[in-house]
């Protein structure tokens, strides 16, 4: 795992952090909520690839392919 996938899930975490308490303070909580989701998706879709990668390189390890 790189330090850059660190950094760059916690720039998306900033960003929906940001946005969120802007739709707040402008009375859209939906669209809040709404943005919310899509950033922890985002991140979700980010951490699939790097958990298979990690499960692949068990099997190499254990000799499992």
């Amino acid at each position: 795992m790189d330090v850059d996938l660190i950094f760059r899930i916690a720039g998306i975490g900033i960003i929906v952090a940001v946005l969120n308490q802007v739709l707040t303070r402008a009375e859209r909580p939906e669209q809040a909520m709404m943005t919310t989701l899509a950033g922890i998706i985002v991140v979700a879709m980010m951490m699939i690839s790097e958990i298979s990668n990690l499960f692949d390189t068990v099997r190499q390890v254990f000799g499992l392919l």
